[in-house]
């Protein structure tokens, strides 16, 4: 068992009283999905505002939906293909949101001009982690399950949710919000090293005549808010790899 699994059977138990009255309430799993957009996205917002620590408070809370959606739907039998695809899909714009949050809190004219080249590693950030979806959507259609990659959805979450929270804008060797910007610069050389990953690994998965090979799974099924899907979002030990 990796630290991944750990850390998700750790926050299973510590929020089963929750997932377990959203059950007996058979709350729909899709507005579990929405409020979790809903809370990420508003930590855009914050970013804006400079309210570092709050941002990051709502990014880790939006993060626990994916946890419960994903249960709910399997416990409740309300799975569903659309719901699988609905959650994905608010996920990939709740992340666009944060980034764009983070845009917003380093493209100040009060900033030195130092911070403002954060916005480059902020872009590049971005855009790995929608490669990171993508590469699985795409291996997925081939009928390769590619959950391989060490910055995922759970490590992404957690690291600017913890980094924003703790941290903030904190000044460490004189460097204002240092911690963060070290996070965000991780993000940008992980996450494209994640998708370049991904890539190898379809490569490697598919015979010479470019068809799938054999169906390798690193990561089980899929679960959560659908049978199948072929994206990243939902809230099963499985979904933990985005």
């Amino acid at each position: 068992m990796n630290m991944r699994d750990l850390a998700e059977k750790g926050l299973r138990v510590t929020f089963e009283p929750v997932m377990g009255f959203l059950t007996r309430k058979r709350v729909h799993p899709n507005l579990i999905s929405t409020l979790g957009f809903v809370i990420t996205c508003s930590s855009g917002y914050f970013f804006h505002q400079h309210r570092v620590s709050t941002a990051g408070f709502l990014i880790l809370i939006g993060g626990l939906f994916d946890l419960f959606d994903g249960t709910v739907a399997r416990r409740t039998g309300l799975a569903s293909s659309f719901g699988a695809f609905y959650d994905s899909t608010l996920d990939r714009l709740s992340e666009i949101v944060v980034y764009l949050g983070l845009l917003s809190l380093y493209n100040d004219y009060r900033l030195e001009l130092g911070d403002v080249g954060m916005i480059y590693w902020i872009v590049l950030a971005m855009a790995g982690s929608l490669m990171i979806s993508y590469t699985r959507a795409r291996a997925e259609g081939l009928g390769i399950d590619c959950y391989v990659g060490l910055m995922q959805r759970p490590e992404r979450v957690i690291l600017i949710g913890f980094a924003a929270l703790i941290f903030g804008e904190t000044e460490m060797l004189g460097q204002q919000g240092l911690v963060l910007k070290v996070v965000i610069i991780l993000l940008a050389v992980l996450t494209n090293l994640t998708a370049i990953q991904r890539i190898l690994w379809v490569y490697r998965e598919t015979r010479p005549d470019g068809e799938p090979g054999p169906r390798a799974s690193l990561g089980g099924k899929k679960g959560g808010g659908a049978p199948t899907s072929a994206e990243e979002g939902d809230a099963e030990p499985e979904a933990l790899h985005k």
